[in-house]
């Protein structure tokens, strides 16, 4: 099953969104992100979290309107995204797109990026997407391909360790069974060659940022 998550973050490019979005997605708002589905005219399953960035009219709407309000004390040890997040699990998706995790906070942005680490989501194919950037993680054992045009970008970055066994097909600068240092930018602004392009990984952890051209018809990447 597949989840989209609106988080509380910026989103850019709305029409984006409508193309990404499909009738059977379970859709979940964490806290403010449920304005996003508002402007887009899409009634969350569920929206969660502590709900201090929702007004009681925009809750009223979207109680109206069906959505399940799961709430939360403000005083707690998880962001509303996370919570999300373990819900799209208990809820059973192994698929899961998230708008809006980045913003103009950094101690947010970067806690968003570092939850696709928690050992919950081993299981499933996480995806935060902010205008034409998704960024994944991959971890060691696994592969991804991306898919895109000729001259997009895909970034590698080490996290928390060195990643080990590195092949790399279809890119500007290959690579076989290498390591990418945990600390170091060697995995930056690789390079599509073609349409499609391959990460293996041994051992570690490797967050991979795909920049897409504006012309590009979004197809993401499958594992």
């Amino acid at each position: 099953m597949r989840a989209v998550i609106f988080a509380n973050g910026i989103l850019n490019y709305l029409s984006d969104v409508r193309a990404i979005m499909r009738s059977d997605d379970l859709v979940i708002a964490a806290d403010g992100g449920a304005r996003h589905c508002l402007s887009l005219n899409i009634t969350p399953s569920f929206v969660i979290g502590d709900l201090d960035s929702l007004c009681n009219d925009d809750l009223s709407v979207l109680q109206i309107a069906g959505a399940k309000i799961i709430r939360y004390p403000i005083k707690k040890d998880q962001t509303d995204l996370e919570l999300a997040l373990q819900l799209a699990i208990d809820m059973g998706a192994n698929d899961i797109i998230v708008f809006g995790a980045l913003g103009a906070r950094w101690d947010m942005s970067i806690g968003n990026i570092l939850l696709l680490t928690a050992p919950e989501l081993i299981g499933a194919t996480v995806r935060l997407i902010d205008g034409l950037q998704e960024v994944m993680l991959l971890r060691g054992g696994k592969e991804l391909t991306f898919h895109g045009k000729k001259g997009d970008i895909l970034s590698l970055v080490p996290l928390g360790q060195n990643a080990c066994g590195v092949t790399l097909h279809g890119l500007e600068y290959p690579l076989k069974d290498d390591v990418l240092q945990f600390g170091a930018t060697r995995g930056i602004s690789n390079v599509l060659l073609a349409e499609r392009a391959t990460v293996c990984l041994k051992q570690g952890l490797l967050l991979c940022i795909h920049t897409m051209k504006r012309t590009k018809k979004r197809t993401g990447c499958k594992t």
